[in-house]
Order: structure tokens, then sequence, then C-alpha cells
């Protein structure tokens, strides 16, 4: 039976976690998985409800935080050297960047045979300064040459990662989608807009526009609410802005859409933005949304964007990350420019299109397709084998 350590950075709702649920659930019995990671943060949501719910094991390192601190680090890397050796995995795969130094420094410290890193996303541009920018990449350039096999999860992904930041070879790099289960973004969708409606008194015609993510500078919900703004003195039909999640930029951005002259409800009585925090059931949000917009300044792959397109929601999103390979070419999928007059304009686009063009039935086919969890499992569970066969 083949060991696999999996590290994760922490256990909060996203694409790292569903990637690490599913793929310790069902690779199949010539595996054993330990998974281990660390705490989310107050502006997240735990997604440990998750693996209570699939009956998967997990392990929390509480030093192994999203904060950088030599000490915490340090001592997250001495529990994580302690699991090895107690462990003895033959592989350690290790996701996102946190994750991704620390677990491959332990997994090179005791000459695990096999190490596997995703890149989930990259801090490469638009989260540090110059300086810090450049250490990471040199450091990730560094780690790269001892890791057996580096995952990226969209084609634009890899691209960036070996043409322009040149962390390896890309011999070394492989694209593998991330996979989810997506059945309850389809299903019963009338039920759950009337849900979502009447929970925010909410009417029929009311054009619906949400935001799901982190309340925090990358996410660019500035850019959001300043779009929200423009559209609304534009636009003839009424308009309700939903920005679901939490941080620490929350009241900031609260007085920013006060400025602007928006009303703002952090309840259920609706107002020109409103702000939920986070909310367990996404897919109600979406069948009750009429457009799902994301206005970040760099992502890896959106799983907001994939959920949405599985819900027959048009989507308006600024081109970052692997936003490209994610959408599917149709009218309903609109990029704007990274500028509040744009995302207005194609907001007032993306309404437009509602009122003589429903979302295509073939967006979300190809969007089920393209993103199971099954196919996750089969590819991943290929790679594992084939690197086996190479340091047996």
């Amino acid at each position: 039976m083949t060991k696999i350590l999996r590290i994760i950075n922490r256990f909060n709702v996203g694409g790292p976690v569903n990637n690490a649920l599913y793929l310790s659930k069902y690779l199949g019995d010539e595996f054993e998985t330990k998974l281990i990671g660390g705490v989310h943060t107050e502006e997240e949501i735990s997604a440990e409800f998750m693996f209570v719910e699939q009956n998967i094991s997990y392990e929390i390192i509480p030093e192994m935080s999203r904060q950088i601190s030599l000490l915490s680090d340090y001592k997250a890397y001495q529990k994580i050297c302690a699991i090895i050796k107690e462990y003895q995995p033959d592989i350690v795969h290790t996701h996102a960047s946190k994750a991704g130094l620390i677990g491959r420094l332990a997994a090179f410290r005791h000459k695990v045979p096999i190490v596997v890193h995703t890149f989930h996303g990259h801090v490469f541009h638009s989260y540090f300064g110059p300086l810090k920018t450049t250490v990471f990449i040199y450091i990730e350039r560094f780690l790269a040459k001892f890791t057996s096999k580096i995952i990226a999860i969209s084609p634009k992904q890899k691209e960036e990662l070996v043409k322009e930041y040149k962390i390896a070879p890309e011999s070394k790099f492989q694209v593998i989608p991330l996979g989810f289960d997506l059945n309850k973004f389809k299903t019963d969708q009338e039920s759950k807009r009337d849900l979502f409606r009447s929970k925010y008194h909410i009417e029929e015609d009311t054009i619906v526009i949400s935001i799901i993510g982190r309340l925090v500078p990358i996410k660019n919900h500035h850019l959001f609410i300043e779009a929200i703004a423009h559209l609304k003195k534009s636009c003839k039909q009424e308009i309700k802005a939903f920005i679901v999640g939490d941080g620490h930029l929350k009241k900031t951005l609260q007085d920013q859409a006060k400025s602007l002259g928006l009303s703002v409800s952090n309840d259920e009585i609706s107002s020109d933005i409103n702000f939920t925090s986070w909310i367990i059931h996404t897919e109600e949000v979406y069948a009750g949304s009429d457009i799902i917009a994301l206005s970040s300044k760099n992502e890896g792959t959106p799983v907001t964007l994939i959920e949405a397109q599985v819900a027959m929601k048009s989507i308006v999103t600024t081109n970052v990350g692997g936003v490209k390979d994610i959408l599917v070419n149709s009218e309903s999928n609109i990029i704007a420019r990274d500028n509040a007059e744009d995302f207005a304009k194609s907001l007032k686009q993306a309404i437009k299109q509602l009122e003589y063009s429903p979302v295509k039935i073939q967006v979300k086919e190809e969007t089920l397709k393209k993103y199971t969890f099954t196919s996750l499992v089969k590819t991943m569970k290929k790679t594992y084998l084939n690197l086996a066969s190479q340091y047996a």
C-alpha cells in the first residue's frame, strides 16, 4: 500500500480543501492517506464540517497559519517532521504556498521518495511588494529542484509558472484541473431561488448581482462596489448587490459604499449593497442571483466561476489567473477591464443579455464534464502510480 501524507494550508472552504477532500476519500484501497493542515482565519469559513460529513479524518497543525511568522512556521515544520518520521509516507503532496514551503522542506529533510506540489494560485503579483515577491519566486525555484512533480490547475497557470516566473522546466509540470461534486448547484434551482429571494425580500424582476469571497485587498471589492454605483445611475432596472464573505475590509467597504450614495445592509432587509458574511449553502446564493461577479487582482482557478456556470448564471469577471481557462465560450460570460466604468458597462451588457438570451445549457454541461472529482481522482492516481514506478 502506498502511503500519502497530504498537507494543505488550512481547513477553509475553497478549491484546495475540495481537492484534498476528494483525493483523500476516493483514491482507492491501494492508497492510504493522512491529511494535515493549518487553521482557518477569522475572515474565512471553516471547512471541517465537510470532512466530518464525508467521514474523513484529519489533523490540524495550529502553528501553520496564513500569517508569516518565523517562530510559528518553525514549530509547524517541527511538527510535520515528527509526523513524517512516525508515518513514513511514500509520497508527500502539498497544496498551496505555506504548506508547500514547510511541507516540502520537511519531506526533503526526511528523504521522502516522492514529493508533489499543487499550485492552487500564486503570490507572484498583487500580494506583496517587489522585494518580497522576488524572494518568494526564488524560494519556489529552489523548492522545485527537489520536487518530483508540480501540478498546475490550469494551462494558463502552468504557462505563467514556466515562462513568466521560470519556477521549473515545463517537463516537471502537469496540468490537472480541480474537481468538485457540483450537483447541488444544478438541482432544485427554482425552490432555492424562491428561498433566497424571500429571505431578503427581493422581487422577482429585481436584478441580483453577487460576489463571493474573502473581504481582502486581493479580491478587489472596491472595484465591484464602485461599478455597482456606476451601474445604478445608468440602469433602469432595480439592482441589488450581494457581497458574500467576510474579512478585515468589511467596514472599509461599507464606508466606501455609503460614500458613493449606496444604501448598505447587514441583515435580511435588502439594500443596494448587502453584506451577508459567510453563507454555507452558497447554492442558494447562485440560484437567487442573476449575475455572478469576480473583481480580483489575482486568482488561481476561481471556484465561484465554476459553480456559477453549473448554476447557469451570467458572469462578469476581471481577466486574472485561470479565468479564461474556466469560462466556456458564451455571450453570458463577459471579461471586463480592471476599472469601474468598464466593469459597470459589462454588468449592464450582462443584464441586457438576460432579457433575450438565457445562459445555454452547454455552459453547464461543459463545466460539469471538465471539473468532476472523478476525473481529478483518476488523473492524480495515474500520476502517483507513474511516479512510484520511477522511484521504485
